[in-house]
């Protein structure tokens, strides 16, 4: 066994546990490693009056403006996800996992009629997808890509268990959360909207709402109350959700940086066998061939510890750094080998299809 496959190996098996925590949303109690166009704003979210958000006065107002927007997503193998009406013609925003491995969905909308679905675009590495009705004129979703103010008062819609046109409500608990161990198990999950609103299996897909009814968040992910945690859930920014949908819609595709490397958490049983000495940063346990990294001259073995000017203190940081950039962008790479420190540029491709 090369040193090489052994670490990967090892660090595969050390992130296992912490990736376990996670939860996507898609399925009635399923675990895994859970015109036209749409009307999109970018001001900053305005405040609801102090009354309206402590007694929650303002969630029935939101559930009758958003609640036609959001439907229920069920796969031929049983599995129930949420899904937003982006556009007006048909086109229905949902997660990847919801819809993987399926090509043909109904939707049922929240009238309680179903139509059939067609699966037309998908992108992993965000976890979005679209799916296309024959109906049209739907009511389509507002989205807010201005990031929210943490603590602002959000609302969940979506099926969750199965349940179509639940309706839960929280705050906005964090911004730009990543979730260590997911870019073991998945691709990675980085830069989200953290909620302590009440999200189950099944509301992946829908919608996290603002005080005025815009869509700030897809619901994503959320930690299991077995692992300890109260109301600890994630979406993925309406800002990404938009960017996606419309290069999918476009392009069929979303174009992402590759630096070409296969990372590893730097723990000390992975730091012991390529014999480092650092305590912080990212293994590299593979390089792709001919790959930006490989062009740049980073060897397996060595520990990066700055990414585009972005200290690196776990794997998801390097996934955040890429999503900040396009191919073809230079960024700047800190490492070690061995005790020498190295600095070097190198320039992003696209990822391989």
């Amino acid at each position: 066994m090369s040193k090489q496959t052994g670490a990967s190996r090892r660090a595969r098996q050390i992130f296992a546990t912490t990736a376990a925590l996670l939860t996507l949303l898609v399925g009635a109690g399923a675990l895994a490693g859970c015109g036209s166009a749409s009307k999109v704003t970018s001001t900053p979210t305005g405040e609801s009056p102090v009354g309206s958000v402590t007694t929650g006065s303002y969630i029935p107002r939101i559930v009758d403006q958003v609640e036609p927007d959001v439907v229920t997503v069920l796969t031929s193998n049983g599995g129930v996800g949420s899904g937003v009406i982006y556009r007006s013609d048909g086109v229905i925003l949902t997660n990847e996992h919801v819809v993987r491995g399926n090509k043909d969905v109904q939707i049922a909308f929240a009238d309680g009629s179903r139509d059939a679905g067609m699966v037309i675009a998908e992108d992993a590495d965000t976890d979005l997808a679209l799916v296309r009705v024959q109906r049209k004129n739907l009511p389509s979703a507002s989205f807010q890509t201005a990031l929210p103010q943490v603590g602002a008062p959000d609302v969940v819609l979506g099926s969750p268990l199965g349940f179509a046109n639940t309706v839960t409500a929280g705050i906005v608990s964090g911004l730009h959360r990543s979730i260590p161990g997911s870019s073991q198990e998945s691709p990675a999950l980085v830069d989200l909207l953290q909620t302590d609103a009440p999200i189950s299996p099944g509301n992946s897909g829908g919608a996290v709402v603002d005080a005025q009814g815009k869509v700030i968040g897809i619901t994503d992910a959320y930690i299991p109350p077995q692992q300890g945690a109260v109301a600890i859930g994630f979406a993925i920014p309406a800002a990404t959700a938009v960017s996606v949908a419309d290069q999918l819609l476009e392009k069929g595709r979303v174009e992402h940086a590759f630096i070409g490397i296969q990372p590893a958490q730097l723990t000390a049983e992975v730091a012991r066998e390529f014999g480092v000495d650092e305590s912080t940063g990212v293994l590299v346990y593979g390089v792709t061939p001919a790959g930006p990294a490989a062009r740049a001259g980073i060897e397996p073995g060595d520990v990066l510890t700055s990414l585009g000017g972005r200290k690196l203190e776990n794997v998801e940081d390097i996934y955040v750094t890429l999503r900040q950039h396009r191919p073809g962008q230079e960024l700047g790479v800190d490492f070690v080998r061995g005790r020498q420190a190295h600095t070097v540029s190198l320039t992003l491709s696209s990822k391989p299809q």
